[in-house]
Protein backbone atom coordinates (compact mmCIF):
# COMPACT_ATOMS: atom_id res chain seq x y z
CA UNK A 1 0.00 0.00 0.00
CA UNK A 2 1.50 3.39 -0.63
CA UNK A 3 -0.29 5.03 1.37
CA UNK A 4 2.91 7.47 2.41
CA UNK A 5 3.07 9.40 -0.68
CA UNK A 6 2.14 12.70 -0.26
CA UNK A 7 1.91 12.70 3.03
CA UNK A 8 4.66 15.05 3.29
CA UNK A 9 2.14 17.74 1.90
CA UNK A 10 -1.12 16.60 3.70
CA UNK A 11 0.52 15.40 7.25
CA UNK A 12 -0.84 17.15 10.30
CA UNK A 13 2.46 16.36 12.44
CA UNK A 14 0.37 13.73 15.06
CA UNK A 15 3.42 13.65 17.84
CA UNK A 16 3.39 12.17 21.26
CA UNK A 17 3.81 16.05 22.16
CA UNK A 18 2.19 17.48 19.08
CA UNK A 19 2.56 21.32 18.52
CA UNK A 20 1.53 24.63 20.35
CA UNK A 21 -1.74 26.15 21.14
CA UNK A 22 -0.73 29.50 20.59
CA UNK A 23 -0.50 28.78 16.92
CA UNK A 24 -4.14 27.28 17.04
CA UNK A 25 -5.29 30.58 18.40
CA UNK A 26 -3.45 33.02 16.11
CA UNK A 27 -4.61 30.74 13.34
CA UNK A 28 -8.01 31.73 11.40
CA UNK A 29 -8.82 27.96 9.94
CA UNK A 30 -10.40 24.91 12.06
CA UNK A 31 -7.57 23.76 14.55
CA UNK A 32 -5.67 20.89 12.60
CA UNK A 33 -4.30 17.60 14.20
CA UNK A 34 -0.94 19.05 14.49
CA UNK A 35 -1.90 21.88 16.55
CA UNK A 36 -2.89 19.32 19.35
CA UNK A 37 -1.49 19.25 22.97
CA UNK A 38 -3.15 15.66 24.00
CA UNK A 39 -0.34 13.40 25.52
CA UNK A 40 0.14 9.70 24.97
CA UNK A 41 -0.04 8.16 27.95
CA UNK A 42 -2.47 5.09 27.73
CA UNK A 43 -0.57 2.12 28.83
CA UNK A 44 -1.69 -1.24 26.76
CA UNK A 45 -3.37 -2.58 30.14
CA UNK A 46 -5.40 0.56 30.39
CA UNK A 47 -6.75 0.43 26.90
CA UNK A 48 -7.23 -3.43 28.02
CA UNK A 49 -9.53 -2.37 30.63
CA UNK A 50 -11.26 0.55 29.46
CA UNK A 51 -12.42 -1.80 26.52
CA UNK A 52 -13.14 -4.50 28.38
CA UNK A 53 -14.86 -3.10 31.51
CA UNK A 54 -14.55 0.83 31.58
CA UNK A 55 -17.86 1.46 30.69
CA UNK A 56 -19.76 -1.39 32.54
CA UNK A 57 -21.90 0.29 34.78
CA UNK A 58 -25.39 1.21 36.55
CA UNK A 59 -27.11 0.35 33.34
CA UNK A 60 -26.18 -3.84 33.90
CA UNK A 61 -26.42 -3.96 37.67
CA UNK A 62 -29.18 -1.98 38.15
CA UNK A 63 -31.13 -0.94 34.73
CA UNK A 64 -31.98 -4.89 34.11
CA UNK A 65 -34.00 -4.46 36.76
CA UNK A 66 -36.65 -2.41 35.00
CA UNK A 67 -35.56 -4.81 31.78
CA UNK A 68 -36.43 -8.41 33.73
CA UNK A 69 -39.85 -6.43 35.30
CA UNK A 70 -41.52 -4.67 31.15
CA UNK A 71 -39.39 -8.14 29.69
CA UNK A 72 -39.64 -11.54 31.67
CA UNK A 73 -36.23 -13.76 31.73
CA UNK A 74 -36.44 -14.25 27.76
CA UNK A 75 -37.02 -11.01 26.74
CA UNK A 76 -34.63 -9.36 28.91
CA UNK A 77 -32.04 -12.57 27.02
CA UNK A 78 -33.29 -11.56 23.87
CA UNK A 79 -32.90 -8.06 24.24
CA UNK A 80 -29.28 -8.39 25.60
CA UNK A 81 -28.69 -10.62 22.47
CA UNK A 82 -30.39 -8.19 19.79
CA UNK A 83 -28.37 -5.30 20.92
CA UNK A 84 -25.33 -7.14 21.66
CA UNK A 85 -24.87 -8.40 18.06
CA UNK A 86 -25.60 -4.22 16.94
CA UNK A 87 -22.72 -3.65 19.86
CA UNK A 88 -19.78 -5.97 18.20
CA UNK A 89 -20.97 -5.20 14.49
CA UNK A 90 -20.43 -1.26 15.65
CA UNK A 91 -16.99 -2.43 17.19
CA UNK A 92 -15.24 -4.25 14.49
CA UNK A 93 -16.84 -2.01 11.90
CA UNK A 94 -15.18 1.17 13.87
CA UNK A 95 -12.03 -1.29 14.78
CA UNK A 96 -10.70 -1.44 11.53
CA UNK A 97 -11.05 3.04 10.61
CA UNK A 98 -9.74 3.68 14.25
CA UNK A 99 -6.43 1.06 14.01
CA UNK A 100 -5.84 2.63 10.70
CA UNK A 101 -6.04 6.63 12.05
CA UNK A 102 -5.94 6.81 15.59
CA UNK A 103 -6.38 10.12 15.61
CA UNK A 104 -7.93 13.21 18.17
CA UNK A 105 -11.62 12.95 17.61
CA UNK A 106 -11.95 9.28 16.71
CA UNK A 107 -14.33 8.13 14.71
CA UNK A 108 -15.72 12.10 15.01
CA UNK A 109 -13.34 12.97 12.45
CA UNK A 110 -13.24 10.06 10.19
CA UNK A 111 -16.44 10.98 9.47
CA UNK A 112 -14.79 14.19 8.78
CA UNK A 113 -12.63 12.58 6.21
CA UNK A 114 -15.07 10.20 4.71
CA UNK A 115 -18.58 11.63 4.78
CA UNK A 116 -18.46 15.07 5.01
CA UNK A 117 -17.78 17.85 7.88
CA UNK A 118 -21.37 18.23 8.33
CA UNK A 119 -21.93 15.01 9.41
CA UNK A 120 -18.90 14.59 11.27
CA UNK A 121 -20.41 18.07 13.49
CA UNK A 122 -24.04 16.39 13.81
CA UNK A 123 -22.25 13.27 14.96
CA UNK A 124 -19.25 15.08 17.13
CA UNK A 125 -22.69 17.17 19.17
CA UNK A 126 -24.44 14.07 19.38
CA UNK A 127 -21.72 12.35 21.40
CA UNK A 128 -20.90 15.13 23.15
CA UNK A 129 -24.19 15.47 24.76
CA UNK A 130 -24.77 11.90 24.78
CA UNK A 131 -21.93 11.76 27.05
CA UNK A 132 -22.76 15.14 29.50
CA UNK A 133 -26.19 13.01 30.32
CA UNK A 134 -25.04 9.56 30.88
CA UNK A 135 -22.92 11.32 33.92
CA UNK A 136 -25.86 12.33 35.57
CA UNK A 137 -27.12 9.19 34.96
CA UNK A 138 -24.43 7.44 36.86
CA UNK A 139 -24.94 9.86 39.62
CA UNK A 140 -28.54 8.79 39.92
CA UNK A 141 -27.78 5.26 40.14
CA UNK A 142 -25.11 6.04 42.73
CA UNK A 143 -27.70 7.68 45.11
CA UNK A 144 -29.78 4.77 43.84
CA UNK A 145 -27.61 2.14 45.15
CA UNK A 146 -26.69 4.18 48.43
CA UNK A 147 -29.97 4.32 49.37
CA UNK A 148 -29.81 0.36 49.86
CA UNK A 149 -27.72 1.22 53.06
CA UNK A 150 -29.06 4.47 54.23
CA UNK A 151 -32.31 6.53 52.96
CA UNK A 152 -32.36 9.02 55.58
CA UNK A 153 -29.69 11.23 54.41
CA UNK A 154 -30.51 13.49 51.01
CA UNK A 155 -29.23 12.01 48.04
CA UNK A 156 -27.32 15.53 47.18
CA UNK A 157 -24.78 14.44 49.95
CA UNK A 158 -23.84 10.80 48.13
CA UNK A 159 -23.94 12.85 44.11
CA UNK A 160 -21.78 15.52 45.59
CA UNK A 161 -18.91 12.71 47.25
CA UNK A 162 -19.32 10.64 43.79
CA UNK A 163 -18.82 13.83 41.44
CA UNK A 164 -16.17 14.81 43.81
CA UNK A 165 -14.32 11.44 43.10
CA UNK A 166 -15.24 11.38 39.56
CA UNK A 167 -13.62 14.93 38.71
CA UNK A 168 -10.86 14.55 41.04
CA UNK A 169 -9.96 11.42 38.69
CA UNK A 170 -9.83 13.43 35.45
CA UNK A 171 -8.22 17.00 36.81
CA UNK A 172 -5.41 14.36 37.16
CA UNK A 173 -4.85 13.69 33.75
CA UNK A 174 -5.35 10.85 31.34
CA UNK A 175 -2.34 9.22 32.96
CA UNK A 176 -4.21 8.97 36.82
CA UNK A 177 -7.96 8.65 34.80
CA UNK A 178 -6.14 5.51 32.71
CA UNK A 179 -4.76 3.93 36.37
CA UNK A 180 -7.61 4.17 38.07
CA UNK A 181 -9.91 2.94 35.49
CA UNK A 182 -7.66 0.08 35.09
CA UNK A 183 -8.42 -0.56 39.15
CA UNK A 184 -12.21 0.06 39.10
CA UNK A 185 -12.48 -1.98 35.30
CA UNK A 186 -10.96 -4.85 37.39
CA UNK A 187 -12.87 -4.29 40.50
CA UNK A 188 -15.70 -4.38 38.18
CA UNK A 189 -14.73 -7.38 36.25
CA UNK A 190 -14.36 -9.09 39.51
CA UNK A 191 -17.26 -8.16 41.05
CA UNK A 192 -19.31 -9.36 37.83
CA UNK A 193 -17.48 -12.75 37.37
CA UNK A 194 -18.04 -13.37 40.72
CA UNK A 195 -21.99 -13.20 40.53
CA UNK A 196 -22.36 -14.88 37.53
CA UNK A 197 -20.72 -17.69 39.54
CA UNK A 198 -22.10 -17.47 42.35
CA UNK A 199 -25.75 -17.11 40.94
CA UNK A 200 -25.64 -20.17 39.19
CA UNK A 201 -24.86 -21.80 42.60
CA UNK A 202 -27.41 -20.03 44.13
CA UNK A 203 -29.59 -21.50 41.44
CA UNK A 204 -28.62 -24.98 41.62
CA UNK A 205 -29.23 -24.75 45.38
CA UNK A 206 -26.05 -23.88 46.65
CA UNK A 207 -27.32 -21.01 49.00
CA UNK A 208 -28.10 -20.84 52.49
CA UNK A 209 -31.88 -21.85 52.18
CA UNK A 210 -30.41 -24.84 50.20
CA UNK A 211 -33.56 -23.60 47.68
CA UNK A 212 -32.78 -24.79 43.77
CA UNK A 213 -34.32 -22.53 41.66
CA UNK A 214 -32.99 -23.68 38.36
CA UNK A 215 -35.36 -22.36 35.57
CA UNK A 216 -38.59 -21.76 38.41
CA UNK A 217 -39.18 -18.26 37.10
CA UNK A 218 -38.82 -19.27 33.43
CA UNK A 219 -42.15 -21.44 33.95
CA UNK A 220 -43.90 -19.02 37.07
CA UNK A 221 -44.60 -15.91 36.09
CA UNK A 222 -43.27 -16.68 32.70
CA UNK A 223 -40.59 -16.11 30.07
CA UNK A 224 -42.03 -13.24 28.76
CA UNK A 225 -43.98 -10.21 30.35
CA UNK A 226 -47.31 -9.29 28.41
CA UNK A 227 -46.25 -5.33 28.56
CA UNK A 228 -49.65 -2.97 29.88
CA UNK A 229 -51.97 -6.01 30.07
CA UNK A 230 -51.91 -6.75 26.50
CA UNK A 231 -52.35 -10.26 25.90
CA UNK A 232 -50.54 -13.01 23.81
CA UNK A 233 -47.70 -12.72 21.24
CA UNK A 234 -48.29 -8.47 20.56
CA UNK A 235 -48.09 -8.16 24.10
CA UNK A 236 -44.87 -10.33 24.64
CA UNK A 237 -43.18 -8.55 21.45
CA UNK A 238 -43.84 -5.45 22.97
CA UNK A 239 -42.24 -6.27 26.09
CA UNK A 240 -38.90 -7.47 24.69
CA UNK A 241 -39.17 -4.21 22.83
CA UNK A 242 -38.80 -2.76 26.06
CA UNK A 243 -36.00 -4.05 26.57
CA UNK A 244 -33.95 -2.73 23.70
CA UNK A 245 -33.73 1.10 25.05
CA UNK A 246 -32.50 0.12 27.90
CA UNK A 247 -29.76 -2.58 26.86
CA UNK A 248 -28.65 -0.01 24.89
CA UNK A 249 -27.59 1.82 27.44
CA UNK A 250 -25.28 -0.60 28.98
CA UNK A 251 -23.85 -1.76 25.79
CA UNK A 252 -23.13 2.21 24.69
CA UNK A 253 -19.22 3.53 25.35
CA UNK A 254 -17.91 0.15 24.00
CA UNK A 255 -16.55 2.48 21.12
CA UNK A 256 -14.95 4.40 24.32
CA UNK A 257 -11.36 2.87 22.71
CA UNK A 258 -11.92 5.05 19.62
CA UNK A 259 -11.78 8.34 22.02
CA UNK A 260 -8.81 7.25 23.87
CA UNK A 261 -6.67 5.83 20.96
CA UNK A 262 -5.75 9.46 20.55
CA UNK A 263 -4.19 9.15 23.99
CA UNK A 264 -3.00 5.41 24.04
CA UNK A 265 0.80 4.08 23.50
CA UNK A 266 1.15 2.09 20.21
CA UNK A 267 -2.26 2.42 19.13
CA UNK A 268 -1.82 0.40 15.99
CA UNK A 269 -1.24 -2.82 18.50
CA UNK A 270 -3.24 -2.02 20.89
CA UNK A 271 -6.13 -0.62 19.60
CA UNK A 272 -6.71 -4.07 18.01
CA UNK A 273 -6.18 -5.60 20.65
CA UNK A 274 -8.36 -4.14 22.52
CA UNK A 275 -11.39 -4.56 19.74
CA UNK A 276 -11.26 -8.10 19.86
CA UNK A 277 -11.73 -8.27 23.32
CA UNK A 278 -15.39 -6.79 22.69
CA UNK A 279 -16.95 -10.40 22.72
CA UNK A 280 -15.79 -11.15 25.95
CA UNK A 281 -17.74 -8.24 27.08
CA UNK A 282 -20.54 -8.66 25.27
CA UNK A 283 -20.68 -12.70 25.95
CA UNK A 284 -19.31 -13.21 29.16
CA UNK A 285 -20.55 -9.96 31.25
CA UNK A 286 -23.71 -8.98 29.35
CA UNK A 287 -24.86 -12.03 28.00
CA UNK A 288 -24.30 -14.08 30.83
CA UNK A 289 -25.22 -11.73 33.45
CA UNK A 290 -28.60 -11.29 32.25
CA UNK A 291 -28.95 -14.91 31.80
CA UNK A 292 -28.64 -15.17 35.36
CA UNK A 293 -30.42 -12.82 36.21
CA UNK A 294 -33.11 -14.21 34.80
CA UNK A 295 -32.70 -17.11 36.21
CA UNK A 296 -32.78 -15.83 40.17
CA UNK A 297 -35.06 -13.24 40.01
CA UNK A 298 -39.28 -13.20 39.19
CA UNK A 299 -39.98 -10.61 36.75
CA UNK A 300 -43.18 -9.77 39.14
CA UNK A 301 -40.72 -9.23 41.99
CA UNK A 302 -41.69 -5.78 43.13
CA UNK A 303 -38.26 -4.44 44.06
CA UNK A 304 -37.55 -4.36 40.45
CA UNK A 305 -39.57 -0.93 39.93
CA UNK A 306 -37.00 1.67 39.70
CA UNK A 307 -39.95 4.26 39.08
CA UNK A 308 -41.12 3.69 42.60
CA UNK A 309 -39.88 5.93 45.36
CA UNK A 310 -37.99 2.73 47.83
CA UNK A 311 -35.90 1.18 44.55
CA UNK A 312 -32.59 0.75 45.75
CA UNK A 313 -30.68 -2.73 44.35
CA UNK A 314 -29.79 -4.42 41.89
CA UNK A 315 -31.37 -7.99 40.76
CA UNK A 316 -28.50 -9.50 41.38
CA UNK A 317 -28.41 -8.34 45.49
CA UNK A 318 -32.15 -8.91 45.66
CA UNK A 319 -31.32 -12.27 44.85
CA UNK A 320 -28.44 -12.88 47.11
CA UNK A 321 -30.95 -11.25 50.04
CA UNK A 322 -33.88 -13.52 48.86
CA UNK A 323 -31.37 -16.47 48.81
CA UNK A 324 -30.14 -15.96 52.93
CA UNK A 325 -26.72 -14.59 52.15
CA UNK A 326 -26.74 -11.48 54.60
CA UNK A 327 -23.26 -10.02 54.60
CA UNK A 328 -22.35 -10.83 50.75
CA UNK A 329 -25.42 -8.10 49.20
CA UNK A 330 -23.99 -5.48 50.91
CA UNK A 331 -20.48 -6.26 49.93
CA UNK A 332 -22.09 -6.67 46.07
CA UNK A 333 -23.68 -3.78 46.77
CA UNK A 334 -20.96 -1.73 47.37
CA UNK A 335 -19.01 -3.23 44.21
CA UNK A 336 -21.65 -2.17 42.17
CA UNK A 337 -20.93 1.34 43.64
CA UNK A 338 -17.48 1.65 42.68
CA UNK A 339 -18.89 0.66 39.02
CA UNK A 340 -20.69 3.75 38.87
CA UNK A 341 -17.88 5.88 39.93
CA UNK A 342 -15.57 4.03 37.41
CA UNK A 343 -18.14 4.45 34.35
CA UNK A 344 -19.03 8.47 35.50
CA UNK A 345 -15.11 8.60 35.30
CA UNK A 346 -15.59 7.54 31.68
CA UNK A 347 -18.72 9.89 31.07
CA UNK A 348 -16.74 12.69 31.86
CA UNK A 349 -13.30 11.80 29.53
CA UNK A 350 -15.39 10.96 26.89
CA UNK A 351 -17.60 14.25 27.32
CA UNK A 352 -14.38 16.05 27.10
CA UNK A 353 -12.31 15.04 24.94
CA UNK A 354 -15.80 14.76 22.48
CA UNK A 355 -15.59 18.26 23.24
CA UNK A 356 -11.89 18.64 22.55
CA UNK A 357 -12.04 16.47 19.03
CA UNK A 358 -14.71 19.10 17.89
CA UNK A 359 -12.78 22.77 18.68
CA UNK A 360 -9.77 20.71 16.87
CA UNK A 361 -12.05 20.28 14.02
CA UNK A 362 -13.42 23.41 13.72
CA UNK A 363 -17.31 22.75 14.60
CA UNK A 364 -16.83 24.15 18.12
CA UNK A 365 -14.80 27.18 19.54
CA UNK A 366 -11.14 27.14 19.63
CA UNK A 367 -11.21 28.25 22.91
CA UNK A 368 -12.14 24.54 23.96
CA UNK A 369 -9.20 23.33 22.24
CA UNK A 370 -6.94 25.58 25.44
CA UNK A 371 -4.98 22.27 27.60
CA UNK A 372 -2.59 22.49 30.29
CA UNK A 373 1.20 21.99 29.05
CA UNK A 374 0.58 18.31 30.80
CA UNK A 375 -2.13 17.63 28.10
CA UNK A 376 -5.41 18.16 30.15
CA UNK A 377 -8.34 19.74 28.06
CA UNK A 378 -9.08 21.82 31.25
CA UNK A 379 -11.73 23.56 29.58
CA UNK A 380 -14.01 21.25 27.95
CA UNK A 381 -13.48 19.27 31.36
CA UNK A 382 -14.87 22.34 33.51
CA UNK A 383 -17.66 22.42 30.63
CA UNK A 384 -18.98 18.92 30.82
CA UNK A 385 -18.47 18.46 34.09
CA UNK A 386 -21.13 21.14 34.80
CA UNK A 387 -23.81 18.99 33.28
CA UNK A 388 -23.00 17.15 36.39
CA UNK A 389 -25.49 18.52 38.10
CA UNK A 390 -28.45 17.61 36.21
CA UNK A 391 -28.01 14.67 39.14
CA UNK A 392 -29.48 16.70 41.52
CA UNK A 393 -32.81 16.55 39.56
CA UNK A 394 -33.50 13.05 41.66
CA UNK A 395 -33.52 15.79 44.87
CA UNK A 396 -37.53 16.43 43.04
CA UNK A 397 -38.08 12.77 42.05
CA UNK A 398 -37.00 9.65 42.65
CA UNK A 399 -33.27 8.86 41.64
CA UNK A 400 -34.73 5.92 40.00
CA UNK A 401 -36.91 7.95 37.70
CA UNK A 402 -34.33 9.90 36.87
CA UNK A 403 -31.97 7.43 36.37
CA UNK A 404 -34.19 5.92 33.68
CA UNK A 405 -35.07 9.74 31.96
CA UNK A 406 -31.33 9.88 31.53
CA UNK A 407 -30.64 6.45 30.41
CA UNK A 408 -33.26 6.20 27.85
CA UNK A 409 -31.81 9.68 26.47
CA UNK A 410 -28.16 8.92 26.59
CA UNK A 411 -29.13 5.17 24.83
CA UNK A 412 -31.29 7.44 22.34
CA UNK A 413 -27.94 9.07 21.47
CA UNK A 414 -26.15 6.02 21.51
CA UNK A 415 -27.81 4.37 18.80
CA UNK A 416 -27.56 7.88 16.69
CA UNK A 417 -23.83 7.34 17.30
CA UNK A 418 -23.75 3.71 15.98
CA UNK A 419 -25.63 4.94 12.91
CA UNK A 420 -23.30 7.25 11.83
CA UNK A 421 -20.32 4.80 12.83
CA UNK A 422 -21.86 2.55 10.47
CA UNK A 423 -22.16 5.15 7.68
CA UNK A 424 -18.95 6.15 7.82
CA UNK A 425 -17.05 2.56 7.59
CA UNK A 426 -19.78 2.27 4.56
CA UNK A 427 -18.00 5.23 2.90
CA UNK A 428 -14.44 4.36 3.87
CA UNK A 429 -15.27 0.88 2.41
CA UNK A 430 -16.12 2.18 -0.83
CA UNK A 431 -12.86 5.56 -0.42
CA UNK A 432 -10.53 2.32 0.34
CA UNK A 433 -11.21 0.39 -2.52
CA UNK A 434 -11.63 2.68 -5.22
CA UNK A 435 -8.13 4.30 -4.78
CA UNK A 436 -6.76 0.56 -5.44
CA UNK A 437 -5.81 0.25 -1.35
CA UNK A 438 -5.72 -3.26 -0.15
CA UNK A 439 -7.91 -4.14 2.89
CA UNK A 440 -5.51 -7.03 4.01
CA UNK A 441 -2.93 -4.43 4.46
CA UNK A 442 -4.30 -2.62 7.04
CA UNK A 443 -3.86 -3.18 10.93
CA UNK A 444 -7.04 -4.61 11.74
CA UNK A 445 -9.36 -6.13 9.43
CA UNK A 446 -12.41 -9.22 10.12
CA UNK A 447 -13.99 -11.02 7.51
CA UNK A 448 -17.37 -9.69 8.40
CA UNK A 449 -17.35 -6.33 6.56
CA UNK A 450 -19.36 -4.80 4.93
CA UNK A 451 -22.18 -7.03 6.21
CA UNK A 452 -21.81 -5.81 10.15
CA UNK A 453 -21.91 -2.49 9.29
CA UNK A 454 -24.63 -2.31 7.01
CA UNK A 455 -26.26 -4.63 9.97
CA UNK A 456 -25.02 -1.38 12.22
CA UNK A 457 -27.27 0.54 10.00
CA UNK A 458 -29.96 -0.51 9.40
CA UNK A 459 -30.69 -2.25 12.98
CA UNK A 460 -29.89 0.74 15.15
CA UNK A 461 -32.93 3.05 13.50
CA UNK A 462 -35.13 0.09 13.93
CA UNK A 463 -33.88 -0.04 17.23
CA UNK A 464 -34.44 3.75 17.79
CA UNK A 465 -38.37 3.27 16.11
CA UNK A 466 -38.84 1.45 19.26
CA UNK A 467 -37.21 2.84 21.37
CA UNK A 468 -40.32 4.80 23.07
CA UNK A 469 -43.38 3.24 21.39
CA UNK A 470 -45.31 2.78 24.65
CA UNK A 471 -46.42 6.21 25.28
CA UNK A 472 -48.82 5.92 22.43
CA UNK A 473 -50.29 2.94 23.70
CA UNK A 474 -53.89 4.24 25.64
CA UNK A 475 -53.76 6.74 28.14
CA UNK A 476 -49.93 6.00 29.04
CA UNK A 477 -48.66 9.65 27.21
CA UNK A 478 -45.50 10.75 29.13
CA UNK A 479 -43.88 13.83 27.84
CA UNK A 480 -40.49 12.99 29.58
CA UNK A 481 -40.54 9.82 28.19
CA UNK A 482 -41.15 10.97 24.39
CA UNK A 483 -38.70 13.80 24.79
CA UNK A 484 -35.61 12.08 26.47
CA UNK A 485 -36.07 8.71 23.65
CA UNK A 486 -37.09 10.79 20.54
CA UNK A 487 -35.56 13.96 21.23
CA UNK A 488 -32.12 12.89 19.82
CA UNK A 489 -33.58 10.99 16.82
CA UNK A 490 -34.80 14.29 15.74
CA UNK A 491 -32.20 16.80 16.57
CA UNK A 492 -29.66 15.02 14.42
CA UNK A 493 -30.65 15.08 10.83
CA UNK A 494 -31.54 19.16 11.97
CA UNK A 495 -27.79 19.61 12.83
CA UNK A 496 -26.87 17.96 9.91
CA UNK A 497 -28.82 20.01 7.86
CA UNK A 498 -28.19 23.01 9.57
CA UNK A 499 -24.62 22.17 9.02
CA UNK A 500 -25.01 21.63 5.49
CA UNK A 501 -26.56 25.01 4.99
CA UNK A 502 -24.22 26.87 6.91
CA UNK A 503 -21.07 24.84 6.00
CA UNK A 504 -22.01 24.70 2.33
CA UNK A 505 -20.36 21.51 2.17
CA UNK A 506 -20.51 18.55 -0.17
CA UNK A 507 -20.92 14.59 0.25
CA UNK A 508 -16.99 13.54 0.16
CA UNK A 509 -16.08 11.35 -3.14
CA UNK A 510 -14.76 7.88 -2.83
CA UNK A 511 -12.02 9.21 -5.13
CA UNK A 512 -11.08 12.29 -3.09
CA UNK A 513 -10.89 10.75 0.47
CA UNK A 514 -7.96 11.18 2.40
CA UNK A 515 -6.52 8.37 3.31
CA UNK A 516 -2.76 9.88 4.05
CA UNK A 517 -2.81 12.39 6.33
CA UNK A 518 -1.05 11.68 9.58
CA UNK A 519 0.01 7.64 8.63
CA UNK A 520 3.84 9.28 8.61
CA UNK A 521 3.53 10.07 11.89
CA UNK A 522 1.27 7.20 13.12
CA UNK A 523 3.76 4.94 11.62
CA UNK A 524 6.70 6.37 13.58
CA UNK A 525 5.18 6.01 16.77
CA UNK A 526 4.21 2.33 15.79
CA UNK A 527 6.42 -0.57 17.71
CA UNK A 528 6.43 -4.10 18.30
CA UNK A 529 5.59 -4.80 22.04
CA UNK A 530 8.63 -5.96 24.74
CA UNK A 531 8.40 -9.59 25.49
CA UNK A 532 6.40 -9.49 28.66
CA UNK A 533 8.48 -8.81 31.62
CA UNK A 534 6.10 -10.43 35.13
CA UNK A 535 3.09 -12.42 35.15
CA UNK A 536 0.84 -9.33 34.70
CA UNK A 537 2.23 -8.57 31.10
CA UNK A 538 2.05 -12.03 30.49
CA UNK A 539 -1.31 -12.17 30.98
CA UNK A 540 -2.05 -8.93 28.56
CA UNK A 541 -0.17 -10.74 26.08
CA UNK A 542 -1.98 -14.03 26.57
CA UNK A 543 -5.53 -12.30 26.78
CA UNK A 544 -4.84 -10.13 23.70
CA UNK A 545 -4.38 -13.85 21.60
CA UNK A 546 -7.30 -15.20 22.79
CA UNK A 547 -9.62 -14.24 20.45
CA UNK A 548 -8.44 -13.46 16.71
CA UNK A 549 -9.53 -16.89 15.85
CA UNK A 550 -13.27 -15.86 16.12
CA UNK A 551 -13.27 -12.42 14.31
Amino acid sequence: MTSEDGAAEKRSGYNEDVGSLEAAEKSTEPVTVSHTALKRKLKNRHVAMISIGGVIGTGLFLGTASSLKNGGPLGLLLGYLFVGSICYSTMITLGEMVAFLPIPGGFIKLAERFVDPAFAFAMGWNYWYDWTVTLPAELSAAATLINFWDRSTSNAVWITMCLVVIIGINVCGVGAYGEAEFWFSSIKVATITGMIILGIVVDLGGGPNHDRIGFRYWKNPGPFVEYDGISGTKGQFLGTASVVTQAAFSYTGAEAVAVAAAEAKNPRRNVPKAIKRVYLRVLLFYIGGVFVIGLLVPSSNYSLDLNSSDASASPFVIAFNEAGIKVLPSIINAGILTSAWSAGSSDLYLSSRTLYGLAVSGSAPKFFARTSRSGLPYVCLGISGCFALLAYMSLSSSSGVVFTWLSNFAATCGLVTWFGIGVTYLRFYKGYSTQGFERSKLPYTTRFQPYAAWWTVGASPFTLFFSAWEVFLRNNWSTATFVTNYFPVLFFPVLYVLAKLVMKVQIIKPSEMDFVSDIKEIDAITYDDPPPKNWAEAFWAWLASFSPHLL
